[in-house]
């Protein structure tokens, strides 16, 4: 009754709540609230840093991107060389696992901390840990080492990005935010794209280290840049009890859930004890985080944040988007091998129209969104389109390679729509000091669904494939799988990424889109 009074004493000026008077009614009042519309012809920043200040902070922010962006890829091709030298070749798959199990459970925890503490100092935190955790890498004297540095590193990558999209949003005005979140998306793209061939070319000419030392200059630039930047940001946090054993709660819940996925049907069987008993630990987590967080006066991860007319869907049309993305980028070379007789680099090549034609598709619904005031039809029309190519693939196949290669662009396109209008929708739909924490959550339920699609993917290629395939969907026995069976197994896996397309384009359509202020003059330049 106490807290129910101060709630109802409490001003009718949401941003200034006090953060003690929180319960569930007054922070859906303050989720609710949307920035001061932007005047038209009004600059990118949204305080006093120039255009200059700017450039400078965005070119800074891309590094970083680019940062945890490559070592998502690079190590993939050096691998085996890693092997060799320490001699253990059996649990190497946990150098990339490692990183995804903190990268993804940390992401939350950043974008948090980031509306508690501030930018700046989150920020600089993530940075030297991925710095710590590189140096620690590039020195490992055995893989266990190797494996525990590439956990540290993936903390701090892991809280990279989510920060990177919050301090965007507190120096660019929604709509020519919009735009921006284009550019990052070539950037991550690059990085994706060249990460395995510059592993492999260090890998086969340097010592596999060196893949970890290029982050320490990389770092050190970025931070130079950043450091007296960052002093100059808008203060949109608001300090609070800092609740641990919520963001424990979480990352446990998350870690148990990834185990789940990784170890499922490949070390053991998904109706295993072993395997049953990490499930139930995951629920067991989720429920008492619930629990925890419907009780906590001052909550980690506020649920009333994931409700309401915008975030939810918002969020389901990105994790759909990225979960397609990720899930016929891991699966495809199996197909292009299989079915057309490529060679692995062949099939490699094969995969850029799926991750490269996302950035075109990006950037379009990033003009759209700064120019136009009804935005969200970009996205809707480009899931929609990427959905009827998945169907087309699972109706049509086979085909020739080049007309799966045109469907494939056609929805790497479509998908690619969904990440600015996803991204600027969740931020423009809550109040500035929870930023960083919804922007913290959506990079959060992202990376669970690229999980979640790959082992979707994997357990749909073998439960049509039978016991006619042997060997594991990592390393595959193709001889054994004829062309027919692997066109009539994937047939399956372009039905689902259909239907999560779809569920994309739907969620979309339902969410509620808010006015992002003024369009800008056309004769803006965005570079300026």
């Amino acid at each position: 009754m106490d807290n129910l009074a101060r709630t109802n004493r409490a001003p009718a000026d949401v941003s200034g709540i006090a953060v003690n008077d929180v319960n569930e009614e007054t922070l859906e009042a303050q989720i609710a609230v949307t920035p001061p519309p932007v005047t038209e012809g009004a600059a990118p920043s949204l305080h006093s840093l120039s255009h200059k200040e700017v450039r400078t902070i965005v070119l800074s922010l891309m590094v970083a991107m680019f940062l945890t962006a490559l070592d998502q890829t690079i190590v993939a091709t050096a691998l085996p060389t890693i092997g060799r030298q320490f001699f253990d070749v059996t649990n190497l798959s946990w150098v990339i696992t490692a990183y995804l199990l903190s990268s993804t459970s940390v992401a939350p925890v950043f974008g948090s901390l980031s509306d508690i503490y501030g930018r700046r100092a989150m920020m600089m935190t993530a940075l030297g840990l991925f710095l710590v955790g590189s140096v620690l890498c590039a020195l490992a004297p055995n893989l266990l080492i190797l494996i525990l540095a590439r956990f540290l590193q993936g903390l701090g990558g892991g809280g990279i990005l989510p920060l990177v999209q919050t301090v965007l949003a507190d120096i660019i005005t929604p709509r020519q935010r919009a735009q921006y979140q284009a550019f990052f998306s070539t950037v991550w793209v690059s990085a994706g794209i060249g990460g395995p061939v510059l592993g492999g070319v260090i890998a086969e000419h340097l010592h596999w280290s060196v893949i970890f030392w290029i982050n320490v200059p990389l770092v050190l630039l970025a931070v130079g840049i950043l450091l007296p930047k960052l002093k100059k940001l808008p203060i949109h946090h608001k300090p609070r009890q800092l609740d641990l054993l919520g963001g424990l709660l979480l990352m446990a819940a998350a870690i148990t859930f990834l185990l789940v996925l990784t170890w499922g049907g490949n070390k053991f069987a998904w109706l295993s004890p072993t395997l049953l008993a990490l499930a139930g630990s995951v629920l067991a987590f989720a429920g008492v985080f619930i629990w925890h967080a419907r009780r906590a006066d001052e909550p980690f991860l506020p649920l009333p944040l994931l409700t309401g007319p915008v975030v939810p869907y918002a969020i389901t049309a990105a994790a759909c988007a990225i979960g397609v993305m990720v899930g016929l980028t891991v699966h495809m070379p199996m197909y292009y091998e299989a079915v057309y007789h490529l060679t692995a680099s062949e099939a490699g090549l094969a995969l850029i129209p799926i991750v490269a034609l996302s950035v075109p598709g990006a950037t379009a619904a990033g003009r759209v969104m700064m120019y136009m005031k009804r935005y969200k039809w970009i996205s809707m029309l480009g899931l929609s389109l990427g959905a009827t190519a998945a169907a087309l693939l699972a109706i049509l196949t086979p085909l020739p390679l080049w007309a799966v290669l045109t469907l494939l662009s056609v929805l790497a396109l479509g998908l690619g729509t969904a990440f600015p209008v996803s991204v600027v929708s969740v931020q423009a739909a809550v109040a500035r000091h929870l930023v960083g924490t919804v922007t913290g959550a959506m990079n959060f339920f992202r990376s669970l669904m690229a999980a979640v699609s790959v082992a979707l993917f994997t357990a749909i290629l073998l439960a049509a494939l039978g016991t006619n395939s042997s060997g594991t969907l990592e390393h595959p026995d193709l001889g054994s799988t004829s062309s027919v069976e692997m066109i009539a197994a994937f047939r399956y896996v372009f039905i689902a990424a259909a239907i999560l397309l779809a569920t994309g384009a739907l969620s979309i359509a339902r969410m509620q889109e808010r006015s992002l202020g003024e369009a800008p003059k056309p004769s803006v330049d965005m570079a300026e």
